[in-house]
């Protein structure tokens, strides 16, 4: 039983910045990758970023130098600062974790917008 709350969504103008952030709570006894995906009306969910237990990170190549994904584990939280916003942005981000012994775990999703 574990449970993912997101925050930190909403509307943005194009140049502009929010944090996202996903505290997983519950049943957890090992978290090895935590990341974001985002998926915008009609179109596949895909990659954002994501961040090992370690704290190596990936990120698709359309974010990259704009959005910083970081972990604070002894919050077992994920955070995403997305920063130079454009309107491509828009889309629902979903956080995900897995989880030892090798359970994906989503969260319900946040809306980000970014329009003028």
């Amino acid at each position: 039983q574990v449970q993912l709350v997101e925050s930190g969504g909403g509307l943005v103008q194009p140049g502009g910045s929010l944090r996202l952030s996903c505290a997983a709570s519950g049943s957890i006894f090992k978290i090895y990758t935590m990341g974001w995906y985002r998926q915008a009306p009609g179109k596949q969910r895909t990659l954002v970023a994501d961040i090992t237990d370690a704290g190596g990170t990936n990120y698709a190549d359309s974010v990259t130098g704009r959005f910083t994904i970081s972990r604070d584990n002894a919050k077992n939280t994920v955070y995403l600062q997305m920063n130079s916003l454009k309107f491509e942005d828009t889309a629902v981000y979903y956080c995900k974790v897995r989880m030892w012994p090798g359970s994906d775990y989503w969260g319900q999703g946040t809306q980000v917008t970014v329009s003028s």
